[in-house]
């Protein structure tokens, strides 16, 4: 193969809608709606979990954690895509790329760990409630959310790194709307099967494993529920955890669906194949930090009557 072609990239085109200029101003609007909701619900989140020290505990501080990774998340790539459906230059440098891959792929990767945590704290609150405090001390609850974001930033570095030292070609189109790994890839002048590869381990060790901790949290918690004889009392525990739960099929569902089979080269040529990962990294990346924050608010009494305490508190003091 020679490597005629072969040049020093300054910069992507992100493709995106291109072409289609009423469906971006939609989207444009559709978008920024379900920015400021997320930026309110999750912002509420942090808030009353800060504030109420009745939400004092490890659950809680583990949900104002996701709920400040949304934020992140949705900071980094909602804006960038913002500003790409109103501009017509579509550009991005190849730092500034770079950096977005980094900080999406460290903050999806720090989720997936933190949702393990969540449903191992679950477990532990439901099936060895009297060792509970002994269990999930602040000793324990905080340097397990912050592992979570430590393994999230080690193997974002690690990816990231590979995938900016691939040689790139002359064609410099990302047909997405951010710069997504898999679709920078796709414009390597060489064999990813080593990217491909690594992808595979880090897909199985940090989103594969706490799945699997999680299947098995709720396998456990979900075995207990049912040795409770009373149906209110099956009722009243299971609706401790039916809001992670809900979350968990939610976040994994969609994004078992992008990246547990790392694509070869063949199928990322497929335009269908490319038009319906950018709808589900839309989802992914728009509607599950959105729709977090109300599945813990309609689904959790604490979350309500922290709310309306705020709520009258703010009241009360005008």
């Amino acid at each position: 193969m020679e490597w005629e072609n072969q040049t020093i990239l300054v910069e992507f085109f992100l493709k995106g809608l291109s072409g289609y200029p009423r469906l971006e101003l939609l989207f444009f609007v559709v978008v920024l709606i379900m920015y400021v909701v997320i930026l309110l619900g999750n912002g509420t989140l942090i808030l009353i979990s800060i504030l109420d020290s009745h939400l004092h505990t490890p659950m809680y501080f583990f949900l104002g954690n996701l709920s400040f990774l949304d934020i992140c998340y949705t900071t980094v790539s909602i804006p960038p895509v913002l500003v790409s459906f109103l501009s017509e230059k579509k550009t991005i440098s190849f730092s500034g790329c770079a950096m977005q891959m980094f900080l999406g792929l460290a903050m999806g990767t720090t989720e997936c760990v933190l949702l393990g945590m969540m449903a191992f704290d679950r477990y532990v609150a439901i099936c060895n409630p009297l060792r509970y405090s002994v269990i999930m001390s602040k000793g324990s609850y905080v340097p397990m959310a912050a592992g979570s974001w430590i393994v999230g930033v080690v193997n974002s570095t690690v990816q990231t790194g590979c995938v900016v030292q691939l040689p790139f070609c002359r064609n410099n189109v990302i047909n997405h709307f951010t710069c997504e790994i898999l679709a920078v890839m796709k414009l390597a002048c060489a064999d990813i099967s080593g990217n491909e590869f690594i992808m595979l381990v880090a897909t199985t060790l940090f989103i594969m494993t706490p799945l699997l901790l999680i299947i098995i949290s709720y396998t456990l918690i979900i075995i207990s529920i049912l040795r409770i004889h009373s149906s209110e009392g099956r009722s009243k525990v299971f609706s401790t955890c039916s809001a992670h739960l809900t979350v968990v099929i939610i976040f994994y569902g969609t994004i078992l669906f992008m990246y547990m089979k790392p694509k070869s080269k063949e199928t990322l040529n497929s335009d269908d194949m490319d038009a319906t990962d950018k709808l589900v990294s839309v989802f992914y990346g728009v509607m599950t930090p959105m729709i977090n924050p109300l599945i813990y608010s309609l689904r959790n009494k604490d979350v309500k009557e922290a709310v309306k305490h705020l709520l009258r508190r703010k009241v009360f003091n005008k």
